[in-house]
């Protein structure tokens, strides 16, 4: 098995969870020197590369205290019950919107099914209901002391989905963003290219509520961002600049395409949203002469194609 575990510094480890069979995708973070605390597990098929890079990083599942999840996606926290199952002393933490979702998923099942067809099964299967007693909402503002004079605080960032947080690490003065403000590619960034897009999925996707998240984390001045997808980046005003830069692009073309398109449905006018942010992103990439490798092409065009899903369906409910 393909192991690609890296310190951070901190006391902070990422371990590549191999999301979509892709490297770079979706990370655990192991915070080290206290209570052993994980934060984002991905979907269940990834549980084995958890597990493994534990062992790498010589930490017993029995130590495990915490597993915190920024928010209930299940290609963040669907595979949180089944490897629940194997730390015995460990609880779950999760926004207080989150916290019925995980301990009954059927719901947060449906709508993945909605929006991954037949992919479902292979991409999230299976998905374990988590004890109530196990489970612990975090409240804006609220704090947990994990050891070692080290404190994580949450913060209440909707945008991306109501039930997300994310969390501020005392050590590092880092952010754990999940997907409030974007996704990272360090297929690109191995290229010398930071390009940090939003994730504006269905079905909660909130334009307006993602930049006041945005505008509420610059304020606190952090000196890192651990992205959900996929690492960190020590120049966090690069990508609240290129939030402010991208998202209200995406939302025009958005708009363009309910104008031009109005007799099309929700599909064809995914499509053509997806190509024309597919296109804007592409142009960017040209205009600095890098040759983009295919798995950055896919994960790309993926993340095209399920934000343009939920851009469509918020323009549509507000019509």
């Amino acid at each position: 098995m393909e192991k690609r575990t890296e310190d951070l510094g901190n006391g902070v480890y990422i371990i590549d969870l191999h999301d979509l069979d892709q490297w770079g995708r979706t990370g655990a973070y192991v915070l080290t020197g206290g209570d052993i605390t994980i934060i984002e597990t991905s979907a269940s098929p990834s549980i084995p590369y958890l597990k493994q890079g534990l062992k790498e990083l010589g930490i017993e599942l029995e130590d495990v205290k915490h597993i915190i999840v920024t928010h209930i996606h299940l290609d963040h926290a669907g595979g949180t019950g089944l490897f629940l199952q194997s730390c015995p002393n460990a609880r779950v933490y999760v926004h207080p919107r989150g916290n019925r979702h995980l301990a009954n998923p059927e719901r947060l099942m449906k709508g993945a099914r909605a929006v991954y067809g037949d992919d479902f099964d292979r991409l999230f299967d299976p998905i374990i209901p988590i004890d109530e007693q196990r489970l612990i909402s975090k409240n804006d503002g609220e704090i947990l002391d994990i050891g070692n004079s080290r404190t994580l605080t949450f913060y209440d960032t909707p945008g991306h989905a109501k039930h997300h947080f994310s969390i501020h690490d005392s050590r590092s003065n880092g952010i754990f963003t999940g997907d409030t403000i974007g996704v990272c590619y360090p297929q690109l960034l191995e290229k010398g290219l930071e390009i940090y897009l939003p994730s504006t999925s269905p079905s909660q996707f909130n334009e307006e509520d993602m930049m006041r998240s945005a505008e509420r984390l610059e304020a606190l001045k952090p000196e890192r961002i651990y992205f959900g997808h996929y690492s960190m980046t020590e120049k966090p005003q690069n990508v609240f600049q290129q939030i402010s830069y991208w998202l209200p692009q995406f939302m025009d073309l958005g708009r363009r395409v309910m104008t031009e398109s109005p007799e099309a449905d929700f599909q064809e006018k995914t499509t053509l949203l997806s190509e024309k942010m597919m296109k804007l992103v592409m142009d960017e990439i040209t205009r600095y002469g890098v040759s983009i490798q295919p798995e950055a092409l896919h994960l790309l065009k993926l993340d095209m194609n399920v934000s343009a899903m939920g851009i469509i369906e918020r323009l549509s409910l507000a019509e």
